[in-house]
């Protein structure tokens, strides 16, 4: 006898037996288009390049036309499954047991994005007259990878077609322990920055005509270590910054490096800006460096500012489905780490809401049954909230 399952059950495991391990599609964005083409979404798979890049194909999907003009966006792409030996049930398998879904991207995030096409069909389908409004699906290839040829190129995109949003979902993981825990109503900042202090390689029992500088390093480090940005506010906790790497690429013990290198990141919150945080460490790091160090410091291009959504009409009649289906009222989180979320924050208000996180990114990622049909339930009372006003 064959098993019945929900249209998002089924949408997620047709989806999971895609190998789209980033930047690949795999079959994934195809899975999409069969399903919404029929219900007449007008579908286009743009894809984008860079060089240096590996080339993402991108799924922009609508049904509808003028106001409101509501996106769900997400993304199909996972991140590789480590050791498949270690997997309970194979990693695009989909297998079904005890009531859990597993496969890679189950929840990061498949299962948002078939939730979300669960409760779009739906809505569309009960609509025969033609929807009130707009529905369009943004969904990348790219936000596991580098981000580059994903997201924010679809957006651009879709502006040059003359496509303009009014509010947007992104469908990741956002509950901590259980589906109604949380809304995501912002995101703190990203900043990544390197240093290199240079010094002159030696032999250790000649250090005099060597140049060590690895102290000077140490100098600055201590300085980041050791900072205290702000204390947070009633919006977002305080701004972090953790040293992740020091190297100076030495197998020897008896050799004097010529140079060393340390990174670190910062999650900020909306007391500062890109400009104004990178601005205050280099102030910060030339007060402490030694006279004569040669040191330099430089941060990496993708880095992001915090941001805060203030549209109230979409945060409550999400806020309510969800209390509706689950129970709980859900906490307005700001934290956690980045997401595509801060490029979309540019064109529309943007909330983001999905399924538990806890198993993201392991060994036997996987969600509840209920909770993938308890979402779509969640998306389906949204759009008929949102379109009924």
């Amino acid at each position: 006898m064959t098993e019945q399952l929900s249209p998002a059950v089924e949408i997620c495991r047709d989806l999971i037996r895609c190998p789209s391990v980033t930047p690949a599609e795999a079959g994934a964005l195809q899975v999409l288009e069969d399903l919404l083409k029929p219900a007449g979404f007008e579908v286009h798979r743009p894809i984008f390049s860079q060089e240096g890049t590996p080339d993402v194909e991108n799924l922009f999907a609508t049904i509808g036309s003028g106001k409101p003009h509501f996106v769900f966006a997400g993304h199909t792409d996972v991140v590789p499954v480590g050791d498949e030996a270690a997997w309970s049930h194979g990693p695009f398998e989909g297998a079904i047991v005890d009531g859990m879904l597993h496969g890679r991207g189950t929840a990061d995030m498949k299962g948002g994005v078939a939730a979300f096409a669960a409760a779009a069909l739906a809505y569309v389908k009960a609509h025969p007259e033609g929807i009130p409004g707009q529905i369009s699906f943004l969904i990348t290839g790219d936000e596991e990878g580098p981000a580059i040829n994903g997201t924010v190129k679809l957006l651009e995109w879709a502006k040059e077609q003359g496509y303009e949003f009014d509010a947007c979902i992104v469908g990741e993981p956002t509950n901590p322990d259980a589906l109604g825990d949380a809304i995501k109503v912002g995101r703190r900042g990203s900043l990544s920055g390197a240093i290199t202090v240079r010094g002159v390689q030696g032999h250790v029992a000649y250090q005099h005509l060597a140049e060590n500088p690895i102290p000077g390093m140490l100098k600055l480090l201590s300085a980041l270590a050791n900072i205290e940005l702000d204390r947070g506010n009633e919006r977002f906790q305080p701004s972090n910054l953790e040293i992740t790497s020091v190297d100076v690429g030495n197998a020897a013990s008896n050799i004097i490096p010529a140079k060393v290198e340390a990174k670190f990141n910062v999650r900020f919150n909306d007391t500062w800006s890109v400009a104004s945080l990178q601005t205050h460490l280099q102030d910060l790091l030339k007060e402490v460096a030694p006279r004569g160090l040669d040191w330099e410091l430089q941060f990496k291009q993708d880095n992001s500012d915090s941001f805060l959504t203030h549209d109230t009409a979409l945060i409550e009649k999400l806020s309510s489905s969800v209390e509706a289906v689950t129970g709980r009222r859900p906490e307005l989180s700001t934290g956690g780490g980045t997401s595509d979320a801060r490029f979309i924050k540019n064109y529309c208000a943007v909330v983001e809401f999905g399924l538990v996180g806890k198993t993201m990114h392991k060994v036997d990622e996987q969600v509840a049954v209920k909770d993938l049909e308890e979402l779509a339930v969640i998306y389906g009372r949204f759009l008929n909230d949102y379109f009924a006003s």
